[in-house]
């Protein structure tokens, strides 16, 4: 197993643990810091391992972070 899968894997388990956690504002300030975080990961794990696991990746953190994503594409649709 590579570094960035290893480093994706921790990435998913924090993600989990803070969605345990109780949270006023609905967990979105970490959502932010978890985004922030992913991209640049998901461009390691492209670099790494190639485009499709990549895009296993990439659909894995959608799956955890789907509340922004639901968002985004409401807020493409009304444009």
């Amino acid at each position: 197993m590579t570094l960035s899968l290893i480093l994706v894997c921790l990435w998913a388990v924090l993600a989990q643990v803070i969605a345990l956690t109780p949270s006023r504002d609905h967990h979105w300030r970490v959502a932010y810091v978890l985004i922030a975080v992913g991209i640049p990961l998901l461009g390691y794990v492209i670099y790494e391992n190639g485009p499709w696991v990549g895009l296993l990746v990439m659909l894995g953190a959608m799956s955890i972070l789907r509340w922004p994503v639901i968002y985004l594409t409401r807020w493409l649709r009304k444009r």
